[in-house]
């Protein structure tokens, strides 16, 4: 391409020449013809400067014209030559892009203060390869750490000091890729493949050769670490390696010394009876004496054949010996430090030669002291200082006869008293060597919890004997575990009998003779025998034949057991009995009493009513005139017939309530014509006593649903007991008023009024008292006006101070009473 393009500019150069001489000729032609235009010679200087100026201008023009077209050509013709040269590219780069994307790789490209950047990715199918060149740049993460390793420095080296390299890497799923790196100037390439045919085979060889060199690189490690010594021989019975026990046993500074040198730690009649064996096809075994350290010992060597070359080892059988003896004793060791047990072992010598942190404890010695193996006598010589052994009388023979367990002696276990208060059973056991073993087991604990529990279980039998119900605990096993004094008094058996634990049939069969209850004793031993998984409490009654009642509940108890208790409720029994009938009988009196006083009311009614009808016949001067002392003893009969009357139509409106048959005849009633009803019937009584009555209504309390008539009667009671109760000359006034939906009526006087001790019993029946004022009623005022009012629904209540009067307010529902019925 650039020869076609010099041959062009070849080609163009003699143009551009021929159009320059054509410029120039033409500036000279125009020049000269501007000296000929002159006509005449003898033109002065002065006269043909001007046109030669012309001339030259217009030449210049003319080759600046020729300069510029020749410019434009020229431009024209490298633009052409450019835009050739651009497809030209694209056609060798989409050349070059097509060869690079036929073969399945990925190309990185990498240039001086410029990332890695991925050329092409094309490469799919490996096991464990990214899909993505962003996952692809993170090596670390889909390679094996061991490639991971490989492939860094490789890279660095690349990038860093131009170094080409080639090598197989392997992913974390196994698959196998070549990475290829090359530099090109000061850019460098890493092209990643797929690794195929030949060299597949070699990727797998060699990550088969990494992976047998990594286990002969453990496995010797793991042998030269062993205490025995090792070595392997080739086929030419030559040592080819041995582990740093073997050059420690045959006293060589090195392995290398070793190989040199053939050092053999068998000797040579020994090499040829495991040779005789070994070519046979066979391993050798046996036990024989070898030179260790300069010291002689027996050892068991094995020597095993396998392809061309021999592994032989040999084992110390008395440090075998030793290390499996004080294997079991460490262990021994340990566990016995940790037991809270106090453990002290004592040498036939009577030296101190094991002892776990519960003796240092217990005995609070110093453990280096300890450590240093001191006698058993000397241990209890320091301990009688410090004050921690039992107060003996004979210190001597006391420290005679523990010492006697050694030799022929026989131990014996005891019982130490320490100073302390603590209480140590002492454990003592011969050795085979002629030691002792001592145990010192704290018992303190034990005893006093011991003693707590004996003590609760004196204070529990001592409270169930004094119940008075009996108590029974049956077991799992449905025999008798618990009782008290009091189950032996109910069903009438022995003590004994019962603490030799019977089963629950056979008391059940002793109690049957008492009370014979086929179906309650049932559920009785099922209760304490059955395995439900749900066991529930029941509880009855048992009547005996001799008039006993018997109340037995049955509760299970979490640990598997059954309480059964019993109680004697006969008493009680023939109490409640008592109490129904006492109070069947007062019923029956309460119903006669009501009935007598109804009947006796209806029958003195009817005299009544005659006698005050007769009195009032004779007080009528139509009849005849009467003398001023028989109408004075006329008017005495018919007031003392109306009071009597009176009182019985009391008697017999509570006689109707307490029946529970009054019914409220619920209407609209008129409050001040009520209010005035009420007055009329105390307006003579009023007079005579010289009494003012003041009446106040207020505007929206003038109307109320209520009975009219027992309102009435309410008033009149009120105010009758407001006169009797006045001085002569005192008010009485009666107010009405509305509060929310209630009718309020207060009647106030000024009269004794009634003490605090005495106001609490004014609304019961009968309670009459003059309280001074000369008036002693038969006391069902107030308790009528109290049950009429609760009747209707209200309330009624007073407030009085002696000397000051009494006021006494009734709140009565505006709007009725749903329920007009006396309950």
């Amino acid at each position: 391409m650039q020869s076609t393009a010099h041959r062009r500019r070849n080609e163009i150069r003699p143009r551009e020449l021929l159009a320059l001489g054509l410029a120039s000729l033409a500036c000279v032609l125009v020049v000269g013809a501007g000296v000929i235009s002159g006509g005449m010679p003898t033109l002065s200087f002065g006269e043909m400067r001007p046109l030669a100026a012309i001339g030259f201008i217009i030449g210049a023009i003319l080759f600046i014209a020729a300069l510029l077209s020749l410019t434009v050509v020229r431009a024209k013709r490298e633009e052409k030559r450019a835009l050739a040269e651009a497809g030209e590219l694209k056609r060798s780069l989409a050349a070059t892009d097509s060869i690079i994307r036929a073969e399945p790789q990925v190309l990185l490209f990498w240039e001086q203060d410029s990332p890695l950047r991925v050329a092409a990715f094309s490469l799919s199918g490996i096991p464990g390869l990214p899909t993505t060149p962003e996952a692809f740049l993170r090596f670390g993460q889909w390679l094996e750490p061991a490639s991971a390793t490989t492939l860094k420095p490789a890279i660095d080296a690349l990038f860093t000091q131009g170094h080409p390299f080639s090598i197989v890497v392997r992913t974390i799923a196994g698959g196998h890729v070549e990475a290829e790196g090359r530099t090109a100037g000061g850019r460098a390439v890493l092209r990643f493949r797929d690794v195929a045919g030949h060299r597949a085979e070699v990727a797998r060889i060699l990550a088969q050769h990494q992976r047998l060199s990594r286990e002969v690189r453990a496995s010797r490690a793991l042998l030269d670490a062993l205490p025995i010594p090792v070595w392997l021989r080739a086929k030419d019975g030559r040592i080819t390696w041995v582990n740093s026990a073997y050059v420690r046993a045959v006293e060589a500074r090195s392995r290398t010394e070793v190989q040199e040198r053939q050092i053999e730690l068998l000797e040579q009649r020994q090499r040829r009876a495991a040779a005789r064996v070994l070519a046979r096809g066979e391993s050798y075994r046996s036990r024989i004496p070898l030179i260790v350290g300069g010291e002689r010992r027996q050892h068991d060597v094995t020597v095993i054949p396998f392809e061309d070359a021999v592994a032989a080892a040999a084992i110390d059988v008395m440090a075998a010996e030793k290390q499996g003896e004080e294997r079991p004793a460490l262990a021994y060791d340990r566990t016995l430090d940790r037991v809270a047990t106090a453990v002290a072992i004592f040498n036939a010598q009577q030296q101190l030669v094991f002892f776990n942190e519960t003796y240092r404890k217990l005995w609070q010695l110093d453990e280096d002291w300890l450590k240093s193996r001191p006698t058993e006598g000397a241990v209890l010589d320091r301990l009688r200082e410090l004050g921690r052994l039992p107060q003996v009388v004979n210190y001597a023979e006391w420290r005679s006869r523990i010492l006697s367990a050694y030799g022929e002696g026989t131990p014996e276990d005891d019982t130490w008293l320490l100073p302390d208060g603590r209480t140590l059973q002492v454990l003592t056991e011969k050795r085979s060597d002629g030691g002792v073993t001592y145990l010192f087991v704290d018992e303190s604990d034990r005893l006093a919890l011991e003693r707590d529990y004996n003590a609760l279980i004196g204070v529990q039998r001592e409270t169930l004997d004094s119940l008075k119900e009996a108590v029974a605990v049956f077991g799992t096993d449905g025999r008798l575990k618990l009782f008290n004094s009091a189950l032996a008094s109910i069903w009438q058996l022995p003590p004994r009998q019962l603490a030799e634990e019977p089963h629950i049939d056979e008391f059940i069969a002793h109690a049957r003779e008492f009370c014979d209850e086929p179906v309650t004793w049932s559920r009785l031993s099922r209760a304490v025998t059955s395995f439900s998984e749900q066991r529930e409490e029941l509880g009855g009654q048992m009547v005996r034949p001799d008039g006993t009642f018997i109340d037995y509940v049955v509760m299970p108890l979490p640990d598997g057991a059954t309480l059964v208790t019993f109680a004697d409720v006969t008493d009680s029994k023939r109490n409640e009995r008592l109490l129904a009938e006492r109070n069947e009988a007062l019923v029956a009196a309460d119903r006669m009493k009501n009935a007598f006083i109804s009947h006796v009311s209806y029958e003195l009614r009817t005299p009544l009513t005659n006698i005050i009808g007769f009195s009032d016949l004779l007080g009528n001067p139509h009849i005849g005139t009467l003398n001023e002392k028989q109408q004075e003893y006329l008017g005495d009969i018919s007031t003392s017939s109306k009071t009597l009357l009176a009182i019985i139509d009391d008697i017999l409106t509570l006689a109707t309530m307490d029946a529970g048959t009054m019914e409220l005849k619920q209407t609209n009633v008129d409050v001040p014509a009520v209010i005035d009803a009420a007055i009329l019937g105390v307006r003579e009584a009023a007079q005579r006593a010289r009494l003012s009555l003041h009446i106040a209504v207020a505007d929206d309390a003038t109307h109320f649903i209520a009975d009219e008539a027992r309102v009435r009667q309410i008033l009149f009671n009120i105010l009758s007991n407001a006169v009797s109760f006045s001085k002569p000359g005192d008010k009485i006034t009666i107010t009405s008023r509305r509060d929310a939906d209630m009718i309020v009526f207060t009647v106030t006087d000024e009269g004794v009024g009634i003490p605090k001790d005495d106001q609490a019993r004014v609304f019961e029946r009968f309670e009459s008292r003059s309280l001074g004022a000369g008036h002693r009623g038969a006391g069902l005022g107030l308790s009528i006006v109290k049950s009429l009012v609760e009747l209707h629904g209200g309330t009624v209540w007073l407030e009085s101070e002696p000397g000051h009067g009494t006021s006494v307010t009734v709140r009565l529902p505006a709007r009725g009473r749903p329920a007009i019925a006396a309950e």
